[in-house]
């Protein structure tokens, strides 16, 4: 019994309580040939070649391939770090007029603020095409604060939605939100798939006859329920670093072996009735 417990708490302490282990995604541009020529430009003296933004996954790659080794940091006392400030005016212009007329270059740099390293670990274009083209992203950071002098690893994941523009794809815009570390695995319900569709489609809108378990492949699960309905339903979810469920993506097949978006919204349509 000990020795189950043990194993019970190590996954568990895996899960909610540990770094990521997978490699870096954005590793492009290793050298510093790339950034000699951008070396003295400012962000509208830039012209980025055409290759760099030829597929929507390129864009992305390359745009956390050039601010992996970016940093927006305080005086050190080592001296200058990887390529600092560099890199920001020649990323600002993989963002489409649009985004940049909301997001100006001054904000842009802001919001690197701190930030001395960036790792992208995770990137998968979402399968619902409604939207556009969005892809899922998760970001490693190292942050330095000045006050304790530390630094530690901090995970963010959010959305990029990408346009055609200039001959390319530009992104169009990011969403980006830090990750919780403590509070989820200890109060919240809502981090865990499996309980987001007992509680969401079985509790509140009792549409769960038979809930089969989750399967996982890497970091994306997927869990199937038969309905009270007659209908099959699929859900796509994406785990975080963090081991928070974020779902992605849901659909309904109603016998006709054609699975369609979902539309039923189970905070809005179930939970008053």
């Amino acid at each position: 019994m000990v020795l189950r417990n043990e194993k019970e708490e190590a996954a568990r302490n895996q899960k909610y309580f540990r770094p990521s282990c997978l490699k870096a995604l954005n590793l492009r541009f290793s050298d510093w040939k790339f950034f000699d020529e951008y070396y003295d430009k400012s962000y509208d003296q830039i012209h980025l070649p055409a290759q760099l933004t030829k597929t929507p996954e390129d864009t992305v790659i390359n745009y956390f391939s050039i601010l992996r080794e970016a940093a927006n940091l305080a005086i050190r006392y080592c001296g200058s770090i990887g390529n600092g400030n560099i890199p920001y005016p020649i990323a600002y212009n993989f963002l489409s007029k649009t985004y940049q007329k909301k997001l100006n270059y001054e904000a842009y740099l802001n919001s690197f603020a701190g930030v001395g390293h960036i790792n992208l670990i995770k990137l998968c274009k979402l399968p619902d095409g409604t939207q556009g083209i969005r892809y899922f992203y998760e970001i490693e950071k190292i942050i330095s604060l000045i006050e304790p002098n530390e630094e530690y690893f901090g995970y963010s994941y959010g959305f990029i939605d990408l346009i055609h523009e200039n001959g390319g794809y530009r992104i169009n815009n990011i969403q980006q939100e830090r990750e919780d570390f403590l509070c989820a695995p200890y109060h919240l319900w809502q981090h865990d798939a499996e309980s987001v569709i007992d509680v969401k489609y079985g509790d509140w809108c009792k549409l769960i006859k038979k809930r089969y378990p989750a399967v996982t492949k890497g970091y994306v699960k997927y869990i199937f329920f038969y309905g009270n309905d007659g209908a099959s339903y699929f859900f796509i979810f994406f785990i975080l670093t963090n081991g928070t469920d974020i779902e992605i993506a849901s659909y309904r097949n109603n016998g006709d072996g054609k699975w369609k978006q979902l539309k039923l919204n189970p905070d809005k349509d179930c939970i008053n009735q």
